[in-house]
């Protein structure tokens, strides 16, 4: 699956690099990489005059504590595609965007009450994300080949994990579905404009 998605993602960079209508933008999340210490990548593919899309995704394999029994972990992979409308010109100002997520994760011994209930910390919950939602952003030019942006979504998750013992490998304790209506992405930006 991860091979399929990589193959796809490097399928969209390709054809969107050669039918572009002038800029690309490689990004970073510095929010999401600074809150989750998750390397993250994105590029953004101008299509017309005012509309681009943005191919964003992180990965964290890192066991956050020092010892081989402590089991802290945020290990996770995701990709958020999005279509954005600016409302001035592609990379400049506001814009609205409609934005889909897939993820994989690992989590251990973290608080998250929104998604895996109030006990969270108590658990490791491995499993799936697949969803979908809009988005409105800012992108502030800094210079010619710069820019800063902020964006926030709010959508839809559906959610398919196995709860497990918070030991090393634990016992599996039960499998779960949930939809989650909330958040879906988040960001404070920085923009490398290619051309």
């Amino acid at each position: 699956m991860k091979r399929l998605l990589l193959l796809l993602m490097l399928y969209l960079f390709t054809a969107g690099t050669i039918a572009a209508q002038g800029k690309v933008g490689v990004k970073t999340n510095l929010l999401y990489g600074a809150t989750t210490f998750t390397p993250n990548l994105g590029i953004e593919i101008g299509l017309g005059k005012r509309t681009t899309i943005d191919i964003s995704g992180g990965y964290n394999w890192f066991n956050l504590k020092g010892s081989s029994l402590d089991n802290q972990k945020r290990v996770h992979w995701i990709v958020q595609p999005e279509f954005r409308y600016f409302l001035c010109e592609k990379f400049n100002g506001h814009f609205f965007g409609i934005h889909g997520l897939y993820s994989q994760y690992n989590i251990s011994e973290y608080k998250l009450p929104l998604l895996f209930g109030k006990d969270s910390k108590d658990f490791r919950f491995q499993g799936s994300a697949y969803g979908a939602g809009l988005s409105y952003g800012y992108q502030l030019m800094l210079s010619k080949s710069w820019n800063v942006e902020f964006n926030l979504g709010f959508g839809y998750a559906r959610m398919l994990y196995d709860k497990y013992e918070c030991q090393t490998c634990g016992t599996k304790l039960e499998t779960k579905t949930k939809n989650y209506f909330g958040p879906t992405k988040a960001g404070i930006s920085l923009i490398y404009i290619i051309k």
